[in-house]
């Protein structure tokens, strides 16, 4: 039996903190429980993951089995609005008071999803790169992510959220030097690699008296139901769809450093590379560090290899491999963080958001991980390399939807494993590295369920 379902379960009634304290009536109703709206049942999902912020369960399934009696109510009063819980995680509170910060991303998560479902639709966006990238900036303005005037020191942090103990304490190691460097930290806002330099660098921060430090997470529906927000984080976003949420990554961060992980980190840096490949971003800055402890030297080099062999050494030379030296990892970053700051001044573009940076049309279009689109990816030396790491991407995208995400999960349960094809040596390249993360456990966590795999290579 999973440990999520042996917990007890309490009834609350929690107030905001600083924000939404006043709905209108058509939100109230979008979001009450005898609705039973897209938008509810989207709410309750997220909800319940945030609740449930410290658990080991990555299966949005399973966590939405455990708690079936779990419901999230809105209440309009004179004073205000009240969520209402019912049978909520009794984990998310000490005695009879909810952990503060859960508190505060579940009133995050109303915010945006009112957003993303009541307003965002509702905007005349069209669709050209130009507008969907307005988009995201509005929807991170409204959820007052953007910090005109601060120092470009936003570090974006991705990796697995199941990593190894060794692994997760080089995280966090890395995110102490960068804390003493006073940099702030973004991650998907889970556990693994997402929590590790969040609490390395909460320690840094710590020590240099720095008080207004930012942890920030991003994610999207689908990842936060199966990935609950670890409790470091202190600005929670959830992005309409997984698309966004990569583009607002790279719009705000000033350097990524890349740790282990499985799909969901390739996938991300797949999308990196394809956007860092385009004509257009030939010169921007962009640091990029590739990095772990000894132990992880095979994994970085058989990922370098799969990118050799696919995108080429054009690719390669984007990033920086870095294997067992937090320091010189933070050391690196500060130095191109730097070049970020002199080359947005030279350029007059702004600090807070990545305006130059070009992100192709086919990078934000949102891509459904059905059967028959991830049989028709184009997998080719024959295309252009930035629009080839773009279906790389895809290809990621829809395994991490077959491991983790609710849909995805049942379409694989229903149709079987999704079938994917190309050139022939691409797909050796792919079979070759899936394989591994299998092996080394980077598609489930470590002891649990023997993994099936969601996909099946076709040559």
């Amino acid at each position: 039996m999973n440990n999520v379902a042996q917990r007890p379960v309490k009834d609350a009634a929690l107030s905001p903190i600083g924000s939404l304290e006043t709905l209108s009536q058509s939100e109230v109703r979008l979001l009450t429980a005898t609705s039973n709206t897209s938008a509810y049942r989207l709410f309750r999902q997220c909800a319940l993951a945030i609740l449930n912020t410290g658990s080991d369960v990555d299966n949005a399934k399973t966590i939405l089995e455990a708690y079936p009696d779990f419901s999230i109510s809105l209440e309009q009063q004179d004073r205000g609005i009240r969520l209402l819980l019912t049978k909520a995680p009794a984990d998310a509170f000490v005695d009879d008071d909810i952990i503060t910060s859960t508190r505060e991303m579940l009133f995050s998560a109303l915010r945006d999803i009112l957003y993303s479902q009541s307003v965002f639709p509702d905007e005349i966006v069209g669709d050209s790169s130009e507008a969907l990238t307005n988009q995201v900036f509005r929807f991170l303005r409204h959820a007052r992510t953007l910090r005109p005037g601060a120092e470009p020191n936003l570090v974006v942090c991705w990796g697995g959220h199941s990593i190894g103990d060794i692994e997760f304490k080089y995280t966090k190691n890395v995110g102490h030097e960068l804390g003493l460097r006073r940099m702030n930290i973004c991650t998907g806002c889970g556990p693994g690699a997402m929590r590790g330099p969040m609490k390395g660098a909460a320690i840094a921060h710590a020590k240099q008296r720095i008080h207004n430090a930012r942890y920030l997470g991003l994610t999207e529906p689908g990842i936060i139901a199966a990935e609950a927000p670890n409790p470091i984080v202190n600005e929670l976003v959830i992005m309409p769809n997984i698309e966004q949420r990569l583009e607002a990554f790279v719009r705000l961060g000033h350097g990524i450093i890349i740790f282990p992980g499985g799909p969901g980190t390739s996938e991300e840096l797949l999308y990196l590379l394809g956007i860092l490949l385009h004509p257009k971003n030939k010169d921007i800055p962009f640091p990029l560090v590739l990095t772990g402890p000894e132990e992880s030297r095979a994994y970085f080099t058989k990922l370098h290899d799969f990118i050799g062999l696919t995108l080429g050494a054009e690719a390669q030379a984007r990033y920086e491999v870095i294997i067992n030296d937090p320091e010189q990892v933070a050391r690196t970053m500060a130095q191109g963080l730097q070049q970020v700051k002199a080359f947005r001044i030279e350029k007059n573009d702004a600090f807070h958001f990545n305006w130059l940076l070009t992100v192709a049309l086919q990078f934000q279009q949102p891509f459904e991980p059905t059967h028959a689109n991830m049989k028709q990816l184009q997998l080719s030396h024959d295309i252009p390399v930035h629009e080839l790491a773009s279906n790389l991407r895809q290809v990621f995208s829809g395994i991490v939807a077959g491991n983790v995400k609710e849909e995805g999960i049942l379409s694989i349960e229903k149709h079987g494993p999704f079938e994917i094809q190309g050139d022939p040596s691409i797909m050796q390249a792919l079979d070759d590295l899936l394989a591994d993360f299998v092996a080394e456990d980077r598609m489930k966590l470590p002891g649990g369920a023997r993994y099936e795999p969601c996909y099946r290579l076709i040559r």
